[in-house]
Order: C-alpha cells, then structure tokens, then sequence
C-alpha cells in the first residue's frame, strides 16, 4: 500500500525522499531524513519507531546496512516491515520482511533505493530508479520523477490518496516537507504542484530563518 525513494544529492549533500499510499498521511508516519545523517523510509505494517532508530545509528556512524540490520534485530515484528536507508557516504540498504503485503520488491540504484508493497506491477521500484537516475536538476525535482515514473509504471495496486516530499540541506530543519495527507484525486500531482510552488522560494526561507535582515519581500500585503 506505499511506495516509495530515498536519496542523496551528489552534488549538494541533501538528503531526500518522496512517498505515496492508499492509505492517509503516509508522510507523517512513514519520512524521516536528518541533516549530513541520511534518509529513512519505514512502511508496509509502519513502525515509525524504525525510522527514528535507524537515524540514531546512522548518525552514530554505522553504515545504512548496519544500521538497518541493528534496527531490524531490535524490532519485534520484523518480518511486517519494510525499510529503505540511505547513509551519508550514498550507500543504501533495504529490508522487506516476508510479510510484505501483495506484490512487493525494492531496487537500488546510484545514491538512491527504491521500493514498495501492494504494489500494481514488480517492476516499479526499478523505474523509479531509473526516473531518479535519468533526470537531471535538483534534488525535489529528481524525486518528483522517480514517483511520477513508479506511478507510470503501474503504481500501487489500488488507488493512491495521499503523498509526501522531504528534504533537509544543512541545518536542523527541512529544506522542504510537502505533504497531502488525503485527497481524491492524485496526491502525487498535488506535491508536484506544491514543489513547482516551494521551489522558487526554498532558499529565501532559509535566508529568512538565518538573518532576516538579507531576505527578500515576504511577498504579502502590506510587505513592501
């Protein structure tokens, strides 16, 4: 009932990833990415707990195949989860307990991983990988193509409702988090047009919260 991409940023050190599911709020339980540490995603039967966990090991120094394994070992239920970690050094691991539900396979690809469950066709993990590793610009806008290319690919088995992008820069806060928590429609177009919007605007923020005094015009009434 999830897909979803980690990644690491070669040329800017950002850490990333982009999700989507069936089921509400897919972000708030299943994204987790800190600063120079890596990116997490925790899904299938969600533990959030995992994604905490494995960015504490991370952190602490321990390869993403490590941490993942030292994550797994504490976790009860081991065989319910899926989990995709990217490290600071662009290597990644997964782990896909046989619990999985539906059709589910994970892939990964240079600085990225990639992987799902409920999944409407195998071969979906593999082109969002390839939507990753073929387009070129930004680290949200190489995000935003591995899902649009999962979704392509046959997405999820059935239909998607909500979806989220996290990436965090250099500081203790992200660079962006764009979620839709629920819709109707297609919640991978509504963070696309969230990102078409964020993006413009990204380093302005970031200016705004170091010295204010350097950022541009809010851009609101009475700003001037």
């Amino acid at each position: 009932m999830t897909f979803s991409i980690v990644a690491k940023c070669a040329d800017t050190g950002q850490f990333g990833l982009a999700i989507s599911s069936s089921s509400p709020a897919v972000a708030a339980r299943c994204a987790f990415a800190k600063a120079g540490v890596g990116a997490v995603a925790t899904q299938n039967v969600t533990n959030p707990a995992l994604g905490h966990m494995v960015l504490e090991y991370l952190e602490s120094g321990l390869s993403a195949s490590d941490a993942v394994a030292t994550s797994i070992a504490d976790e009860n239920f081991p065989n319910y989860r899926q989990l995709l970690a990217i490290d600071k050094n662009g290597n990644t691991c997964i782990h896909s307990g046989e619990m999985s539900l539906g059709i589910w396979t994970a892939t990964q690809g240079l600085c990225c991983a990639a992987g799902g469950n409920l999944l409407a066709d195998v071969g979906v993990p593999q082109a969002m990988v390839e939507g990753f590793e073929n387009t070129e610009g930004a680290l949200g806008d190489r995000l935003i193509a591995a899902m649009q290319s999962g979704l392509n690919a046959g997405g999820e088995a059935g239909p998607l409702h909500s979806a989220g992008l996290l990436i965090v820069d250099t500081h203790g806060w992200p660079y962006a988090e764009l979620r839709c928590d629920w819709t109707e429609d297609c919640p991978i177009l509504m963070i696309t047009q969230a990102w078409k919007v964020y993006k413009p605007q990204a380093n302005d923020y970031v200016t705004r919260a170091l010295n204010p005094t350097d950022a541009p015009s809010y851009g609101v009434p009475g700003d001037e």
